[in-house]
């Protein structure tokens, strides 16, 4: 009897994704870099694909530690919101990609949007971050 009610309350590979995802969201809100890190496997990556002033387009990284200092600093008054508006999350085994376009929102006022990609693995059965890879645009923008 406990197992059955151990498995119904254990989690998908699916729900601890966006769990995992999600508490990143939930650091950025709270300016707390420390739960955004724990959701990031130690070798996780940041990039960006974008367009330059040219409008050349160009892959741009960015250092993790730099991205946490930046979740850290409070802004008094200044909440940063990524709303996700859909999860298109395929797994293999230990790894799994999570496709997420979202709206960015300094306070409640519209920023800019785009997708991110989050490449992940399970370690120790819990799903970690190894790879984000985003867009940001100010047009076409589905809202």
């Amino acid at each position: 009897m406990l197992s059955a009610a151990a498995r119904s309350f254990a989690q998908t590979d699916e729900e601890q994704i966006k769990s995992t995802i999600n508490q990143v969201f939930d650091g950025m809100r709270k300016s707390d870099s420390s739960l955004v890190r724990a959701a990031l496997h130690h070798s996780c990556t940041l990039k960006s694909i974008g367009k330059d002033k040219t409008g050349e387009v160009r892959l741009q990284e960015d250092a993790i530690l730099n991205w946490l200092k930046q979740i850290a600093t409070k802004r008094e008054g200044v909440i940063f919101n990524e709303k996700l508006t859909s999860y298109n999350i395929k797994v293999d085994g230990e790894m799994a990609i999570a496709w997420t376009p979202y709206e960015f929102y300094v306070n409640e006022k519209f920023n800019h949007c785009g997708v991110n990609m989050f490449m992940m693995m399970k370690t120790d059965k819990v799903w970690k971050i190894i790879g984000i890879v985003d867009t940001r645009r100010k047009e076409n923008c589905v809202r």
